[in-house]
């Protein structure tokens, strides 16, 4: 087709390795000692003794051999052989010639990375807030001590451990569920504990007032039965960027003259299950 100003181009240029005349008419072609198959004769610029040859007339191609239309002889001297670009019907771009630019919107498919991309090797950055991975465990745990419990003390509830999917990641430490800490005549709070690596369960919260997470409904009067149901939050972030991490839940009476300690449970009936879940947050 007809273009308007310089036609343009396309393919790779290549001059090829250098052959040595001896008495055949048939000749390997390699780039780089690799076999190089020209799409035609057309392809080909061709110098034998001083003289630029016709293609189709003085030479053809056969796969990868340049075929003269008689035998040489020693005393012959193939100049040179020179590639003019890939032809498209090869169907193999030139190295380097797709780059991302190049990739049209919505070209690479869910199905196509599903079955062809590899990431056993690679790792995945998520963007800061992406929940990169949840665990959570179901919990019935009721618990009614008749001495009170003035120090913070564990509900036995099931540890979760996380294995950190990046090491900037924060976890997002969560307990939902009905009549949580409950007592007669003080309040109550339920405390995150977490550990890293091999080390000890401590406190997640900065030491200041009770340390508590949240403080749940107290009530002065044992027959008040509807606490309804409460949920505690709490943002971890991590001292160490490689260990992996551990949490747990506590409680504990805060106040004085409470001679009986409850955790999700009031007026001496249990509460609802718990919910007990963590969530790594990519930082």
């Amino acid at each position: 087709m007809p273009y308007i100003g310089k036609q343009p181009l396309g393919g790779a240029y290549h001059k090829l390795d250098a052959l040595t005349a001896s008495a055949t008419d048939t000749y390997a072609l390699t780039l780089g000692s690799a076999a190089y198959y020209p799409g035609t004769a057309n392809q080909l610029l061709v110098s034998l003794n001083g003289v630029i040859q016709a293609p189709q007339d003085s030479f053809t191609v056969s796969g990868s051999n340049l075929v003269f239309d008689s035998a040489l002889t020693s005393n012959d001297s193939i100049d040179f052989v020179v590639a003019f670009g890939d032809v498209l019907d090869i169907n193999t771009p030139s190295d380097g010639a797709i780059t991302t630019v190049k990739l049209g919107n919505n070209a690479v498919t869910d199905t196509k990375l599903a079955t062809s991309l590899d990431l056993s090797n690679k790792t995945l950055t998520m963007p800061t807030g992406s929940v990169l991975k949840v665990k959570s465990t179901i919990n019935d745990l009721s618990l009614n001590n008749t001495a009170e419990v003035s120090t913070q003390t564990d509900t036995g509830i099931a540890a979760i451990d996380m294995t950190r999917t990046q090491t900037s990641s924060k976890f997002l430490i969560s307990l939902n569920g009905g009549r949580y800490i409950v007592g007669y005549t003080s309040g109550y709070a339920t405390y995150f504990y977490a550990k890293e690596g091999s080390g000890s369960y401590a406190n997640v919260n900065d030491g200041t007032g009770y340390e508590q997470a949240v403080e749940f409904n107290y009530s002065n009067d044992p027959s008040n039965n509807n606490q309804g149901s409460h949920s505690a939050q709490f943002l971890y972030t991590p001292t160490s960027s490689t260990d992996d991490c551990s949490f747990k839940v506590y409680y504990t009476r805060f106040g004085n003259n409470s001679t009986q300690t409850a955790f999700n449970r009031h007026d001496n009936v249990a509460g609802s299950s718990l919910c007990f879940t963590i969530m790594e947050i990519a930082g």
